[in-house]
């Protein structure tokens, strides 16, 4: 016996399997004990079973050594993880929980982490107003789910297993990147709706539409246009690293451009106001075009307050006094 140390990890075979208990016989190295709990999980153990343990104790007052088939198997773990860190390769692994930061995941006897930020477009949880409890929902859901991940960070000293989908996706991302061009045409799915846009997957891409790209007319409400779960044809108007930027509205005809065709500068037009700002109104002219009329063309007098001059929803007669076709603008005023 005393050629065993704390720490060791040696072979030996089920002589014995009681409630509490289990004996080992380590051959010229005497016999050994695994208190139950330290069995690990899953292991279907009966008299003859060649097990692996680690040596916790090498002579306890009774004589015999007290060994750790869960510590055994961690010590391999943490060997073959870093091996696979190591090597780059993919890997696949399922969720055993979640919380609001990621999923818990346990491999090869130890405990890891891949959080939200590492998880592939389709799975992230799109959320309005970034919802904890609606985060968590959506986590839930991808327990028990295969997901191929890369393992991102691996310290047995520090006990840290971080995994990786995104990482596990770059090879096939970059070859996918590869075949797409701004201008072209693609199809996805809306994965996520929020104030600023929409998130589109297109063929594992995470695409965003903008609220500015979503329609031709002003959009104030993205959830009105689209909403998760929607087939899409977008056009991509740009590529930035890992994401695309989509335009819905670049799919259609701008009907801006043929309704401005009815003005001229030095038209007087009538239009109804639609929004008021301290550096002017907002006015709709046709169902498309919508013009600004700046303080400075309200009155004379200097420090009109817009808010005294207009009321949202009123009509009233303005003059055409520039049109700009490539800034998409029309000014107005209301001096005589």
């Amino acid at each position: 016996m005393g050629t065993l140390k704390v720490g060791d990890v040696v072979e030996g075979v089920v002589t014995s399997v009681k409630k509490h208990e289990v004996w080992i016989d380590l051959g010229a190295q005497g016999t050994g004990v695994v208190m139950r709990r330290e069995v690990g999980h899953g292991a279907n153990l009966e008299v003859g079973t060649a097990v692996t343990v680690s040596v916790v104790d090498p002579e306890m007052d009774e004589g015999h050594a007290l060994l750790s088939m869960k510590r055994a198997a961690k010590d391999r773990g943490w060997d073959q993880l870093i091996a696979v860190q190591e090597s780059g390769e993919t890997i696949e692994i399922q969720a055993y929980d979640a919380n609001r930061g990621g999923l818990l995941v346990e491999l090869e006897g130890i405990r890891g982490f891949l959080p939200v930020s590492q998880l592939a477009p389709e799975h992230y949880p799109r959320v309005s107003g970034a919802d904890k409890d609606e985060i968590l929902q959506k986590l839930n859901a991808l327990i028990k789910l295969t997901l191929r991940v890369r393992i991102l960070d691996v310290s047995r000293k520090e006990n840290k297993l971080i995994f990786s989908e995104k990482e596990a996706m770059k090879d096939d991302m970059h070859e996918r990147f590869t075949k797409l061009t701004v201008g072209s045409v693609v199809k996805g799915v809306i994965t996520g709706v929020i104030d600023f846009g929409a998130f589109v997957n297109v063929d594992g891409i995470e695409g965003l539409i903008h609220i500015s790209e979503i329609s031709w007319e002003r959009v104030e409400d993205p959830r009105k246009y689209v909403k998760v779960g929607d087939n899409v044809e977008a056009k991509i108007i740009a590529i930035d690293k890992d994401r695309l930027s989509l335009s819905l509205k670049q799919m259609q005809e701008d009907p801006w451009m043929n309704e401005v065709k009815t003005f001229k500068k030095g038209d007087t037009v009538e239009g109804r106001v639609t929004r008021i700002t301290p550096f002017g109104a907002f006015v709709q002219l046709s169902s498309s075009v919508e013009a600004l009329v700046h303080v400075s063309e309200m009155s004379d007098d200097e420090g009109t307050d817009p808010e005294k001059v207009f009321k949202v929803g009123e009509t009233k007669q303005f003059k055409v006094i520039d049109i700009d076709t490539a800034a998409r603008k029309i000014a107005l005023s209301l001096k005589k």
